[in-house]
């Protein structure tokens, strides 16, 4: 649900770049009069998203085709991207290198299956309908003559790369948060949600926080991996080359720091289609389904689960807090994405349309590795979702771009009045306030700091009472289809 994890990402991102680490003074935290708050920083970052520009970064993808690794268009489309970075002010690229041949040995790409007959992969299971899925190698059925030979060259073993760029934290620079999407693709398409979406919306979150008049207190990568369609090879190269040069200052003394120490990672894989389940005659909705959300998913089986947990959680309080439409869900199955190779290592969350185990392994999403994985096969519903969100929610349009980071004391004290923030800063502590609906789930994995507890203090009160509209019974979310779109004072 491309436009909805947009939203939801460049808001959790903005989050924990803008907030996090700072101590809470709780004399000063207290809520200023309305017309005495400064203009709230993530709301007026997450301002600066234009759909267009969103989509157009996709399209611009999507001239290289499916972009498979090891050949001429997974190349081309690296340089394309390294350009974009560059081009938004993240100037410092780099671009790791390593070897691919088939015959590698795989490597998990999630926690064992079950044995079971409806066990699915990432440890869920399938339950209703599903529709067949697989990977289409037939380029006779993309009938497109100029995109199937585009997409025709095979892959070759040997040398592969993938870029990122690092914006450099202000306070910490030594310590630093993964925003990750993968760039390849398969299918004899044009792989425009999978994962185009999720690689646009790194560029564009790389674009926002790579503006010269925004500070964050730690560092973040945006990195566009390569060969996840062949088993994470690139993520896991990354980890291999990376992992053991964390935090280490080189040269001694000169306050640089080539690999910061790993915070946590999010993953964007495949944020677009939301079109509900399979039917009985196992197609899809043709439209976004009104009731859509935002997938969060951790894996409850990883060393780093609770942690991780705790990642997931800040994600759906910054939704709660910013996001206007669309509400997120938070699922313990990540799996078969770049996230995994850091699972153990570091909190890791992937952000999906649906959960890629239990449903869109069932059929959700039936353009997934296929000839009609295509720009044109999606519209303005689809690419709009969660993006315009983030348009309409800020509601001072007069929010002030300078200064728009966690440098301003102002902004560690009176920053966004909700609770996602203090949250984020790990100085909220006391009573859980978890909606009673969510509770439960807090519970069955251990929650190693405050966040957990903490994130619903803004989530529930304060975050509803800026909406302004109806307000839903209590425990859930005012949004969706009552939303009127428009600023509420």
């Amino acid at each position: 649900m491309g436009a909805a994890s947009t939203a939801m990402s460049v808001i959790g991102v903005l989050s924990l770049a803008l907030a996090a680490g700072h101590p809470v003074d709780r004399a000063a935290a207290a809520e200023p009069p309305p017309d005495a708050r400064p203009a709230d920083p993530i709301a007026a970052l997450a301002a600066r998203l234009d759909l267009e520009r969103y989509k157009q970064t996709i399209k611009g993808l999507t001239r290289f085709g499916d972009r498979r690794e090891g050949t001429d268009r997974n190349r081309a489309a690296v340089d394309w991207i390294e350009a974009q970075l560059k081009s938004g002010n993240c100037t410092n690229t780099e671009r790791l290198r390593y070897t691919y041949s088939p015959g590698d040995k795989p490597r998990p790409s999630g926690p064992p299956r079950g044995s079971g007959p409806d066990a699915a992969p990432g440890g869920g299971r399938y339950r209703g309908l599903r529709a067949p899925t697989g990977v289409n190698t037939d380029p006779l059925r993309q009938p497109d003559p100029v995109l199937r030979a585009l997409d025709s060259q095979p892959s070759a073993p040997g040398p592969r790369e993938e870029v990122y760029c690092t914006k450099i934290g202000t306070t910490h620079p030594e310590e630093m948060y993964i925003v990750g999407a993968h760039m390849d693709g398969i299918g004899w398409g044009e792989a425009a949600n999978d994962d185009g979406s999720g690689a646009a919306l790194v560029l564009e979150i790389a674009r926002v926080l790579s503006s010269p008049d925004v500070k964050t207190e730690r560092s973040i990568r945006f990195i566009l991996w390569n060969n996840e369609e062949t088993g994470l090879n690139g993520s896991y190269a990354y980890v291999a080359q990376r992992a053991a040069l964390q935090g280490v200052e080189s040269p001694p003394g000169s306050g640089l720091y080539p690999e910061p120490r790993w915070l946590g990672m999010v993953q964007h894989d495949m944020v677009m289609f939301d079109h509900g389940m399979p039917r009985a005659d196992g197609t899809v909705g043709p439209a976004q389904r009104p009731e859509a959300d935002i997938n969060i998913e951790f894996q409850s089986q990883a060393r780093q689960a609770g942690g991780a947990q705790e990642l997931a959680w800040a994600f759906y309080a910054a939704n709660e807090a910013y996001a206007a439409d669309y509400p997120a869900a938070i699922g313990p199955h990540m799996t078969n994405t770049d996230s995994t190779p850091f699972m153990d290592l570091i909190p890791a969350i992937s952000v999906r349309e649906n959960e890629r185990g239990t449903q869109i392994g069932a059929g959700s999403d039936p353009h997934w590795h296929q000839p009609t994985d295509l720009y044109a096969t999606f519209n303005d519903d689809d690419f709009r979702l969660g993006l315009n969100a983030a348009q309409t929610t800020p509601r001072r349009r007069d929010a002030r771009r300078g200064n728009a980071g966690a440098g301003d004391p102002r902004r560690v004290r009176r920053g966004a009045p909700g609770g996602a923030e203090r949250a984020l800063r790990g100085g909220v502590r006391g009573r859980s306030e978890v909606p009673s609906r969510t509770r439960h789930r807090v519970r069955r994995l251990p929650i190693q700091r405050p966040l957990g507890r903490a994130f619903a203090r803004g989530a529930g009160r304060g975050a509803r009472a800026r909406r302004g509209v109806r307000r839903a019974p209590q425990g859930h979310s005012d949004r969706g289809l009552s939303r009127t779109g428009l600023d509420v004072p």
